[in-house]
C-alpha cells in the first residue's frame, strides 16, 4: 500500500540582539536545515526596536518559511530549542536580550494549546517585528484563530515600534554617501 507523505508549511520568527546579530540569524537558518527543515522562503532582515525589553540593543528579525514531513509541532519546537541552546541562549525567559530567539509562529493551519507550545503564536498580531516580515513572505496567509490575513493583522496592529529593512553596510543613504 502506498502512503503519501504529509508535508506541513510552518513559519518561524528569528531574532537576535546580542553579538553578531546577522551571523546568529545565519547560524540559526543553518541549524534549521540541519534539523531536517526544508527552507522554502526567507524574508529580508529587519532592524527593530526592542519590544518589552528595556535597555537593550536593536534586534535583527526575519521570518523563515519551512516545509517538513513527518514531525509534530512539539518535535519542531524541541529542535528549535536545541538550536537556541547550541547558539548560546541559556535563558529562555521573556524580556531579556538574546543571541537568538526562534518562535514557531504557525504550523500549517493547526491550533495547538499545550503547556509546552501555543500555535499560532499568541502575540504575533501585536508585534510589528513579526508582522512586517510575515507580510513580505506570505501576505495572504490566513490566521486560523483571528480569521484575518497577515496584511489585515499588520493594518490593525497597535505596535508603533520602528521596523526598517536592514542593510549590512548601513542605510541606503549611507551607502550612497560612502560610494559617492
Amino acid at each position: 500500500m502506498f502512503f503519501e507523505a504529509h508535508s506541513t508549511t510552518s513559519y518561524i520568527s528569528l531574532g537576535s540582539n546580542l553579538g553578531d546579530r546577522a551571523g546568529n540569524l545565519l547560524l540559526a537558518i543553518r541549524g534549521l536545515m540541519e534539523a531536517s527543515f526544508e527552507i522554502v522562503k526567507l524574508s529580508a532582515i529587519y532592524e527593530t526596536e526592542p519590544v518589552e525589553i528595556e535597555e537593550a540593543e536593536n534586534f535583527l528579525n526575519m521570518i523563515v518559511e519551512t516545509r517538513s514531513e513527518g514531525i509534530t509541532a512539539s518535535q519542531m519546537m524541541a529542535r528549535m530549542l536545541r538550536i537556541e541552546y547550541l547558539l548560546g541562549r541559556k535563558d529562555k525567559s521573556l524580556k531579556r536580550p538574546r543571541t537568538i530567539d526562534l518562535d514557531l509562529i504557525f504550523f500549517g493551519q493547526n491550533i495547538i494549546d499545550t503547556p509546552f507550545l501555543t500555535v499560532p503564536h499568541p502575540r504575533l498580531h501585536l508585534r510589528n517585528f513579526v508582522l512586517f516580515p510575515m507580510v513580505e513572505v506570505a501576505p495572504k496567509y490566513f490566521h486560523p484563530k483571528l480569521r484575518k490575513t497577515m496584511v489585515n493583522l499588520l493594518d490593525d496592529c497597535p505596535d508603533r515600534s520602528l521596523v526598517t529593512r536592514w542593510h549590512p553596510n548601513g542605510s541606503p543613504e549611507l551607502q550612497a554617501m560612502q560610494t559617492g
